[in-house]
């Protein structure tokens, strides 16, 4: 053979590699996507009436057709809640530790791509030794004095992947990586819902506390009226102090929403990264949001393909498949090729010198004969996985399609509860209005006042709440459809 030793080595090594990739195959399935769900429909009610009965009133309609934007809270027409919610997605410490998780899975797929290729290394020794000549049965043989020999040079090995091991190995690293991604889309989902959802806390809470104070200024006019009747000798003492019994215990009212509207401002604080101290949310005002009118809704089959739990769990699913073919590879043989060249030498003069030169090549076959069911279990093992991975992939989906459901259940009633609410407090002004001059002209007593005022504010504050739902119930529609993909990777 002619050449050096290493281009020797290097063609040998060369055919035996492309002759062992050409003959491989894969064991183990291949992973194919669960088909989508047959049902076409949410629940078995009909179709959602988000539409209140009274044309004052947002009407509101879905549409199969629209489909969610990225920037889905754009939809409620507030340059705060953008501002806050682009905040929150640059300096949230759970969405940066979500994303850097993605990237170790990213370089956890470069690194499983490395046993494809030869993995060359370069070593190098020095040793000082002395060699006993009757340790190999030598006898009156001088002995050798102490020498030094240095060894240098590359070494290159390589596993054949007959069998599609690594391959295999290569397809569950990236189906781990999908997985990571859909974790940061629904990060990035989770926040963005969990910033408005405490946007429109603030905005309620500051809703009713308004309310409150109109209902204190009510309390205030009966007081008013009271003395004024009083000073007129039409009635006693007992209804003064009743009518200001009343304004002292609707002042009860303040105090919890207050707490309702820290808490709240609290929490969004923390949701964009900044202690409580140091950062103040936006005043909100509920009159300030726009409703948005139309509203998307994915069939449940894009459903399936939209949101990013449902994907994870796809995910996980595809990666469990993987590692069946990899158990499955390691019930077969495995060929390793390894090879080195280089140069050896007593002294550091003979170096770079062609009698120095050494080489080797070597094969070797590994194939399993008895591991005590050890690979059986480990390949039906994985198996199970994988059927635990699909049974929690379809509960996924199922507990998507209740989301949905019950959102959209939400609207329907949301709406027919702001139009009662609507009509309990026209019906509630009308009546204190009534009964208040009913008092004037002594037709009354002061109890029938403030029963009628009691009722005004309860539906005062129901018709606040029922408003506020509204928009929470749309932002968990958009939340409940997938919000769309935020990360890089998308369909």
């Amino acid at each position: 053979m002619s050449g050096t030793p290493w281009k020797c080595f290097e063609k040998a090594a060369l055919v035996a590699v492309l002759a062992a990739t050409a003959s491989a195959c894969t064991v183990g399935p291949d992973f194919e996507r669960p088909k989508a769900p047959a049902t076409d429909t949410y629940t078995n009610e009909g179709g959602p009436q988000l539409s209140p009965a009274d044309a004052a009133e947002v009407e509101q309609h879905v549409s199969t057709e629209k489909k969610v934007t990225p920037d889905w809270w754009t939809q409620f027409g507030s340059p705060d809640l953008d501002r806050t919610i682009a905040t929150a997605i640059e300096q949230n410490h759970t969405l940066a530790a979500t994303k850097a998780t993605l990237a170790q899975a990213e370089q956890a797929v470069v690194a499983a791509y490395g046993p494809l290729y030869p993995q060359v290394d370069f070593s190098a020794s020095a040793v000082r030794q002395q060699i006993n000549t009757q340790s190999f049965g030598i006898k009156n043989f001088p002995a050798e004095p102490p020498f030094n020999l240095f060894t240098a040079g590359p070494s290159v090995s390589y596993t054949v992947d007959l069998f599609g091991g690594v391959k295999r190995q290569i397809e569950g690293q990236e189906a781990l990586a999908e997985y990571e991604a859909y974790q940061l889309d629904a990060a990035m989902l989770a926040l963005t819902g969990n910033v408005t959802t405490q946007v429109f806390t603030i905005a309620s809470a500051g809703a009713q506390i308004s309310a409150v104070h109109e209902i204190l200024a009510d309390d205030e006019t009966n007081v008013s009226l009271v003395r004024t009747a009083r000073e007129a000798g039409s009635v006693s003492e007992v209804d003064v102090l009743i009518a200001r019994s009343q304004l002292e215990n609707d002042r009860t009212l303040l105090p919890p929403l207050r707490q309702q509207l820290s808490v709240a401002r609290h929490a969004l604080a923390i949701l964009v990264g900044r202690p409580p101290a140091e950062w103040s949310a936006p005043k909100f005002d509920l009159d300030r949001f726009t409703l948005p009118r139309e509203l998307p809704l994915s069939l449940p089959s894009e459903l399936a393909h939209d949101r990013p739990d449902i994907m994870a769990a796809e995910a996980q699913l595809h990666a469990a498949s993987a590692t069946i073919g990899v158990a499955t590879a390691n019930l077969y043989p495995q060929i390793t090729l390894s090879g080195s060249v280089g140069q050896q030498a007593l002294t550091l003069g003979h170096f770079f010198n062609g009698a120095s030169n050494i080489w080797s090549l070597a094969g070797g076959l590994t194939a399993p004969i008895f591991h005590g069911g050890e690979l059986e279990a480990e390949r039906q093992g994985a198996i199970d996985a994988y059927r635990a991975s699909l049974a929690n992939y379809e509960q996924t989906v199922l507990t998507s399609f209740g989301q949905v459901a019950d959102v959209l259940q939400a609207l329907t009633h949301g709406a027919e509860e702001l139009v009662a609410q609507k009509h309990a407090l026209e019906a509630a002004d009308a009546s204190l209005s009534l009964t208040r001059l009913s008092y004037s002209a002594g037709n009354v007593g002061i109890i029938q006042v403030l029963d009628a005022q009691r009722l005004r504010e309860q539906a005062r504050l129901g018709y606040v709440r029922a408003e506020a739902q509204r928009f929470q119930d749309t932002a968990q529609l958009y939340l409940a459809l997938g919000g769309a993909r935020l990360s890089a990777r998308a369909e």
